[in-house]
């Protein structure tokens, strides 16, 4: 039975893919041709390669003998088999999380930093539970009420990271538009509570919330064409880093990019963007205001 665990399977998952792809391609095997040998689809290896699925230890095993791996190497990606096989506390709303959405999940629960500019809404670590909510029922309202409930207990178990004390919790710096702050929920006043929220979450040592306000200008994250989040990880116990991986969200699915040319493009924008926004003492005092607007 696979064991429960907070960080789950999705960084193991990714990296045994990566090493496994890495030694299919030293020895010179294409993905057809290692699939035929393996009497596999080549569509399940390219879910293997991208870190989709959980894996065999028996399954590493045949794919190491065909890629003629050293032994060394064959035991050690078979020990890593097991970890993809751990199951994080989303697995438990595998009934209304998205496949594409839950791999962000478990790569936002395994990182030590991240980087959120939300030029619409309010980021999901930051709501609180009404402001989730009106945000799913705008977004989905095709979703039954229990749907709802459940996904607004994901964000707040996801928030939970925020609190936690081992491992450390990540580093969370978030840039807001002032236009979220103008955007309001139905309720005035429930919006008023969730700008008094994130300036109590921004008071935590491992929280920033910065403010872009509206003339401000032009900013290079305009021609991100929304959301995006850049996450990084500490090493592991093998020593071994997941690669900084940029998170792009859209209406039906997400974009997930690793290449180093990807990530330098939006740590670009992001410290450009850093350059633009107010420092946190005036983005508190705005948030402050907007909240006092609101009543």
């Amino acid at each position: 039975m696979p064991t429960v665990t907070d960080a789950g399977s999705t960084v193991p998952r990714r990296q045994l893919g990566r090493r496994l792809r890495q030694l299919r391609e030293e020895a010179g095997i294409t993905v057809k041709a290692a699939a035929d040998a393996l009497e596999w689809s080549t569509p399940k290896l390219w879910r293997i390669e991208g870190g989709m699925v959980s894996m065999r230890s028996l399954d590493v095993e045949a794919m190491c003998r065909v890629y003629a791996a050293p032994g060394a190497v064959t035991e050690e990606l078979m020990a890593l088999a097991k970890q993809t096989r751990a199951r994080g506390w989303w697995h438990a709303y595998a009934d209304v999380i998205p496949g594409w959405f839950e791999l962000y999940v478990g790569l936002e629960a395994a990182a030590s930093r991240l980087r959120t500019y939300a030029p619409e809404v309010v980021p999901g670590l930051l709501r609180t539970e009404a402001y989730a909510e009106e945000a799913l029922r705008v977004t989905q309202p095709a979703l039954p009420d229990e749907a709802v409930r459940r996904m607004v207990a994901v964000t707040s178990h996801r928030q939970a990271a925020l609190s936690r004390r081992s491992p450390p919790p990540p580093r969370l710096e978030v840039v807001l538009n002032e236009s979220v702050l103008r955007r309001s929920l139905q309720d005035r006043s429930a919006m008023a509570a969730q700008l008094r929220h994130i300036i109590e979450l921004a008071e935590r040592r491992t929280v920033s919330v910065r403010i872009m306000p509206l003339d401000a200008g032009l900013h290079p994250a305009v021609a991100a064409g929304g959301t995006f989040t850049i996450l990084t990880f500490a090493p592991r116990e093998t020593g071994e880093a997941e690669p900084p991986t940029v998170y792009h969200e859209g209406l039906t699915a997400a974009t997930y990019l690793d290449k180093a040319v990807d990530v330098e493009a939006y740590d670009a924008a992001w410290t450009a963007l850093r350059g633009a926004v107010l420092d946190d003492a005036d983005s508190a005092a705005l948030l402050a205001e907007a909240a006092k607007a609101y009543g």
